[in-house]
């Protein structure tokens, strides 16, 4: 058994937000009690010796504890590009982020749309430290021409759908794909940049297009396709979630849907609501991404997303790459930075600590939220839960030099951030020690 004492419990699950102590056994939280009283009954009355030997105490000192965080849109680049990460280092980096749960994203190569390779994802993740889903791909081979089975997929275990990193451009094979993820009860996620409008992705048409002397992506990529597709989703019944949003105008779309549709949901990304594209300027290919990064008044516009509850969900989009690859002129390197490492700490600085979002509503968006969409036992302290937690101390600072991943692509390398995961536990084990 494991015993947490004197952390300050926060779970958005049931709005609890102070001091309690924790008993897991095994892989189930038994026991929940305000501060002291567990201490007290495991330490007095006959024979309570014997459990006492049974018991590791670790005692918290005012740390905060947490449900173990939970980001349902990360890339794991396995099978197919396993230069740039694996299942394996992917786990590694998500445990040393105080992450327990993650949902892998689909375009690999192959890609997720058969049932051998979803199980090959699905058995690989099986025997990892942490708890890993896949989405299994919207359309074959990411061709934006033929649904994958969507039943077949779904019954094997897939937690959803999407094509991300390519847009559906056909509208009717949208619509079928809303209609089929309905009925299996799944969510789709769509990455919405229409391609139609971009010169060279990865930087805002404005600005960083302009210093590099190239025409970059423009606003009106996002904004004309998560115009279309929530028009769309307001027809059907399926879950559909706007990934990574990063202009306004996408925002305030979304914000109108949600009023009219309880199945629209949004996230964002750390980067989106820190950056701008300013940091193209300063930090080049490792702050190229798609969908860019943009202007100061959309990155507010996010943060209002999110404290207004119009963006349920903060997720990192991790996009690992190597060294060689980023070190490639802005126009041909890749798009995408790393982020599971160092995803708690953008919030506690630029939500927390700047008075955006209460450490609670924080902690919802990076668990419970995503948890809930997704379907997943995860995202809330319980007696009889799961024993996924994260332990952090917001107050502590750490400076961004190494990473458990095997990618460094990160513009926040250098960078003191405050929040230090001091452990996490998934299934009742300690899987990542600060």
């Amino acid at each position: 058994m494991i015993y947490l004492k004197n952390g300050c419990l926060i779970d958005p699950a049931s709005g609890t937000e102070g001091y309690r102590d924790i008993l897991i056994k095994d892989d189930k939280i038994i026991r929940i009690a305000p501060r002291g009283a567990l201490e007290e009954e495991l330490s007095g009355g006959s024979g309570t010796e014997k459990v006492l030997e049974d018991v590791t105490t670790i005692d918290l000192y005012g740390q905060c504890v947490a449900p173990g965080l939970v980001d349902v849109h990360v890339h794991f680049r396995d099978p197919g590009f396993t230069h740039k990460e694996d299942i394996y280092t992917g786990v590694q980096a998500a445990a040393r982020g105080g992450f327990t749960s993650v949902v892998l994203m689909a375009n690999t190569k192959p890609a997720v749309d058969n049932p051998e390779t979803l199980e090959y994802v699905l058995n690989k993740g099986k025997e990892t430290d942490i708890h890993v889903y896949t989405c299994a791909n919207v359309t074959k081979g990411l061709q934006g021409k033929e649904l994958t089975d969507f039943e077949a997929l779904s019954k094997l275990g897939a937690a959803g759908f999407t094509d991300d990193g390519i847009p559906l451009m056909d509208e009717k094979l949208l619509r079928k794909a809303l209609q089929a993820a309905a009925k299996c009860g799944k969510p789709i996620s769509l990455h919405e940049e229409n391609p139609l409008f971009i010169t060279n992705n990865g930087v805002n048409a404005g600005k960083a297009a302009e210093h590099y002397g190239i025409g970059g992506s423009p606003r009106e990529a996002e904004i004309s396709m998560v115009k279309r597709d929530l028009q769309i989703a307001l027809k059907e019944k399926a879950d559909l979630s706007i990934q990574h949003i990063s202009t306004k105008e996408a925002v305030e779309l979304v914000r109108k849907a949600k009023k009219k549709s309880s199945h629209i949901y949004a996230e964002a990304a750390p980067h989106h609501f820190t950056l701008t594209e300013d940091a193209v300027i300063k930090y080049g290919t490792l702050a190229k991404m798609n969908p860019p990064l943009r202007e100061e008044s959309d990155r507010l516009a996010i943060i209002e997303g999110l404290k207004d509850g119009t963006i349920d969900m903060i997720a990192t989009d991790h996009a690992p790459h190597s060294e060689e690859e980023k070190a490639k002129p802005l126009t041909e390197a890749p798009s995408g930075i790393i982020g599971l490492e160092t995803s708690l700490s953008l919030g506690i600085r630029e939500l927390v600590n700047k008075g955006y979002l209460s450490m609670l509503e924080l902690i919802e968006k990076m668990s419970y939220a995503p948890a809930k969409l997704y379907h997943l036992n995860a995202g809330c302290l319980a007696e009889g839960g799961p024993a996924d937690l994260v332990v952090f101390d917001p107050n502590k600072e750490w400076v961004v030099e190494t990473f458990a991943s095997k990618a460094a692509n990160s513009p926040f390398v250098g960078e003191r951030m405050p929040g230090v995961i001091c452990y996490t536990i998934c299934g009742g084990k300690v899987v990542y020690r600060g």
